[in-house]
């Protein structure tokens, strides 16, 4: 999870999350607060940010956590669990390869049109903007950047679908402009065992070095539903993960739409 972010994309993904009425609001501001009173750098705090919002299923179903340390690395935090000090290493499952960096470059286009808009009338145009694009996978949206800008600007004036952009549904916002994808599941979009197998099997060559003096270390994958690349609606070859071996104590997959938990080991 070692990207380079923005306060800018960090405020939006929030802003994403907030609409989730799942979402554990109260300790995950808590969390955030700490993790702003630590010493790390500004890029690793928002690191931290977007990995904690991650856990927010997690939350759901361990309502009794109690983190200990928020800004540790290996594992990503340490947390008490039913008496017991819990190292936990987090780690996002890609469906999609191919849809990542389009959907990288969609939300820079968003961030961009949100910033026209609220520069040209912040409390006329603020609300949720989704979008449901025509073939977009087809769009070349480095070539056609500013004319997709323009078509998303002219769509939330005018509130009316045109050129790119097949659909438009507006929710509302407190405070700014906020431009997300709409998302459409489809009925035959698998996620599969293999995918999320690899993924612990890369984590099981960095358990040696994790943190030795936690009682157990659990391996938490996340399906990321508010993200393109990650979007499910079932996994293919289930039955292949509870034959995965692993020096992890626990391994659990969860998705942070409807907070379905699967328990590998």
């Amino acid at each position: 999870m070692k990207k380079v972010f923005s306060e800018e994309d960090l405020g939006k993904n929030l802003s994403l999350y907030y609409l989730n009425q799942h979402l554990k609001k109260k300790p995950i501001e808590r969390y955030h607060r700490e993790i702003d009173g630590s010493g790390l750098h500004h890029r690793e705090k928002y690191r931290k940010k977007a990995e904690i919002l991650l856990l927010n299923s997690f939350l759901h179903h361990f309502p009794e956590v109690i983190f200990k340390n928020l800004t540790c690395e290996s594992p990503d935090f340490i947390a008490k669990i039913d008496g017991k000090t819990i190292g936990i290493e987090l780690t996002e499952v890609i469906n999609h390869l191919e849809v990542k960096k389009i959907e990288s470059q969609l939300n820079k286009i968003f961030r961009q049109a949100e910033r026209i808009l609220e520069e040209e009338n912040t409390a006329k145009y603020r609300g949720v903007y989704f979008l449901e694009f025509r073939n977009l996978a087809k769009i070349d949206l480095l070539t056609n950047q500013e004319e997709v800008i323009q078509n998303i600007r002219n769509c939330i004036r005018k509130q009316k679908a045109s050129g790119f952009i097949r659909k438009i549904r507006k929710s509302g916002h407190r405070r700014n402009v906020f431009i997300t994808h709409d998302f459409n599941l489809g009925l035959f979009d698998a996620l599969n065992a293999g995918k999320i197998i690899d993924l612990i099997h890369k984590k099981n060559e960095k358990f040696p070095y994790y943190d030795s003096d936690v009682d157990e270390c659990w391996l938490v994958i996340v399906s990321d539903m508010n993200s393109l690349a990650s979007r499910y609606t079932f996994i293919q070859d289930p039955e292949r993960l509870h034959k995965v071996r692993s020096p992890f104590h626990k391994i659990l997959h969860l998705e942070n739409l409807c907070g379905n938990m699967t328990h590998i080991k």
